[in-house]
């Protein structure tokens, strides 16, 4: 069958022809419609991110994923059901603590695969299989933004565990800043506009796509060029939640001046080794004092891909048209790789929605 992929040795991804998939007892067969494309993936086909599966030329890329069930196989499904598969699988080793509690997300790397990043292939194919366990069912109105629901679904964790954290006392947050206007920052700037104001922090120049939907949004553009994150609070407002989503080491510092008291930051860019000076009394003094608090997230479990899709069925339909820039067909599927300053989020299509 026909998958996208990249090989050992090489950074750009490649048409592959890779064997047809084989489920195994209980396992579903999953035609595939759309997949998501986002910097993890470019991160992969780089190579400063995730490993190829053990013993394999190529790894088949793609995380953000949504199929129509071909062969249910002993599963509960049946067959035409739309669903998306979660990412994280058991590790080479079998099963462990982590996936017996139905934890996957909370596990750290060395305790988990990854399919499409890290150690197992991906969605990015003709088809793919699953075990139920981590296939969630989606309603078939939505089988052509299925894909956001993995996106969708980080955000609804890292937003769960801010609210946990804060759950000692009452806290209902009125105001949050969004670092990073990627597509990712824009689907939880969505997913907040609704509940509180918004800021979203970028770096980049008028007249621009992302620029144009944070408005749309009804939400307030930053230029950190301009105001940095930790001068917000003189230029706007100190507020209740900070989510990062940039990577950019420094934020997780500076987010905590940026919080109102009470506040939280959750923390889900993954950066690289940065050696830098901070004011290390300010930074605990504020967290103390002012009873701030900072949580890391990464990945998700089937729950937040249920949240998720109960989430995606209510963001406004014309800002996901904004935000998906391009959808492009798996025979020619350079282009969803492609960056430029008007594309935002794209997908491969494998076959169209029904």
């Amino acid at each position: 069958m026909n998958a996208i992929g990249v090989k050992r040795g090489e950074t750009r991804p490649q048409l592959l022809d890779v064997p047809d998939p084989e489920p195994a007892p209980n396992e579903a067969l999953v035609r595939t419609l759309r997949v998501g494309v986002d910097g993890t993936d470019h991160e992969v086909i780089s190579g400063s991110h995730g490993g190829f599966p053990e013993d394999e030329e190529y790894l088949v890329l793609g995380h953000e994923a949504v199929g129509v069930v071909e062969e249910p196989n002993g599963t509960s499904f049946e067959h035409g059901d739309i669903v998306v598969p979660t990412v994280r699988r058991p590790p080479a080793g079998g099963e462990n603590g982590y996936f017996a509690r139905e934890e996957a997300d909370m596990a750290p790397p060395e305790a988990t695969l990854e399919r499409g990043i890290d150690g197992a292939h991906g969605f990015m194919s003709e088809y793919f299989t699953s075990e139920e366990r981590f296939l969630v069912e989606i309603p078939p109105e939505l089988a052509h933004r299925g894909f956001l629901v993995e996106p969708v679904s980080i955000s609804e964790k890292a937003l769960e565990l801010a609210y946990t954290s804060r759950s000692s006392f009452e806290w209902e947050p009125d105001s949050a800043l969004v670092l990073g206007n990627g597509s990712l920052g824009l689907l939880t700037v969505a997913m907040l506009t609704g509940e509180m104001e918004v800021y979203c922090l970028g770096r980049r120049d008028r007249p621009d796509p992302t620029i144009d939907l944070i408005e749309q949004l009804d939400a307030t553009y930053v230029d950190s060029r301009q105001t940095p994150v930790e001068t917000v609070p003189e230029v706007h407002e100190p507020v209740d939640l900070v989510y990062e989503g940039t990577g950019y080491a420094k934020h997780a510092i500076q987010s905590v001046h940026a919080l109102a008291p009470n506040g939280v930051a959750a923390l889900l860019g993954i950066p690289d080794s940065w050696e830098f000076e901070i004011d290390g009394g300010r930074f605990h003094k504020e967290c103390v004092m002012y009873n701030k608090a900072i949580v890391g997230s990464v990945n998700s479990g089937p729950r937040h891909f249920r949240d998720a899709t109960d989430r995606l069925g209510t963001l406004p339909e014309s800002a996901l048209d904004a935000l998906v820039t391009n959808v492009v067909d798996y025979r020619a599927f350079e282009p969803a790789f492609e960056d430029g300053d008007e594309v935002i989020k794209t997908a491969v299509e494998f076959e169209s929605p029904p």
